[in-house]
């Protein structure tokens, strides 16, 4: 896997907006904030397009990742927000542009599709991490920027993923297992099944993190994932957050309701591999930055996540 070089301050951030629509303002706001932390920003078209729910055409969308990694001048890219969108705009990356011009590239949710693509395509570590309109102009902790720093911002082994003070991490499966970690948001990576851009999880650490989905849909996109043997294939399963996912009294669908707990004992222990639950990345705040390429060691006995290796270079 290739690794990007390490973002300090005064280096170029292209900012993107592969999925939805940004807010009126926030472009703005994004801008000094990342000025603020020491970047100098460029903000990409897409940024500022709208295409119903879009922001912008899959051409601009695609168009601006693509010019992002072709420009010089761009050292790291951030997207701005997640929502929807990046799936269609699969086929139309410059994976072979993406490839020889390395950067950091950072998001979670929606991005997903990007980072399974990147990772599989052009072999680039990329990374799971705050999105600048959705984490940074808000409340964004010291946690998170701590978190983010020590992935994109040293050539250092990232070593142990903690979570934040009071959230425990809990043991499915007890059992160690190594190798390189990948995944993102389930609906995103359920949605690359049956196309070239499906996940491989043979022998990798799988992350899997959702929000604000009833138990009943993650049981079915999670059985998803069972029946096309990602489990199996994984050599070990990290379960992220899950914000909103454990509420299904609130919405009435159902009178009755397994939890989500009972959901991934029904469906993710039974395949025996080695499992956490509750590592804080994802749509939470305060949230861990996870790198995804890289080299892993899951103790679920210990209840550890650990990256062995650097992600940048």
């Amino acid at each position: 896997m290739m690794k990007p070089k390490y973002l300090k301050a005064g280096d170029t951030i292209g900012v993107i907006a592969p999925s939805s629509q940004v807010t009126e303002g926030k472009q703005q706001l994004v801008y000094n904030k990342l000025t603020q932390m020491g970047f100098k920003v460029k903000m990409g078209k897409s940024c500022y397009e709208s295409y119903g729910y879009l922001s912008g055409t899959d051409e601009v969308r695609a168009n601006d990742l693509n010019d992002m990694f072709l420009d010089k001048e761009v050292d790291g890219i951030i997207c701005i927000r997640g929502g929807y969108g990046t799936p269609r705009i699969l086929g139309l990356l410059d994976y072979e542009g993406i490839k020889n011009n390395p950067k950091v590239f950072m998001g979670y949710s929606d991005i997903t599709a990007l980072h399974i693509a990147m990772n599989q395509l052009c072999g680039l570590v990329t990374f799971h991490g705050p999105m600048a309109a959705s984490d940074m102009i808000g409340d964004f902790s010291d946690f998170s920027k701590e978190s983010m720093f020590k992935a994109i911002g040293k050539n250092e082994v990232v070593g142990l993923l903690k979570n934040p003070q009071g959230e425990e991490i809990e043991t499915l499966n007890g059992g160690v297992a190594e190798g390189e970690i990948i995944g993102g948001n389930l609906s995103l990576i359920v949605a690359t099944i049956g196309s070239k851009y499906e996940i491989d999880t043979k022998g990798k650490i799988f992350f899997v993190e959702e929000v604000e989905e009833q138990p009943y849909r993650i049981d079915r996109m999670l059985t998803q994932l069972r029946l096309a043997g990602k489990f199996d294939d994984a050599a070990g399963i990290v379960l992220g957050d899950w914000n909103g996912c454990d509420c299904p009294a609130q919405t009435g669908e159902y009178e009755d309701s397994l939890t989500l707990r009972q959901v991934f004992e029904d469906i993710v222990v039974p395949v025996g591999k080695p499992t956490i639950f509750n590592l804080k990345s994802g749509h939470c705040e305060p949230k861990i930055t996870i790198p995804f390429g890289v080299k892993a060691r899951l103790d679920a006995d210990k209840k550890e996540l650990r990256i062995l290796e650097s992600a940048t270079k």
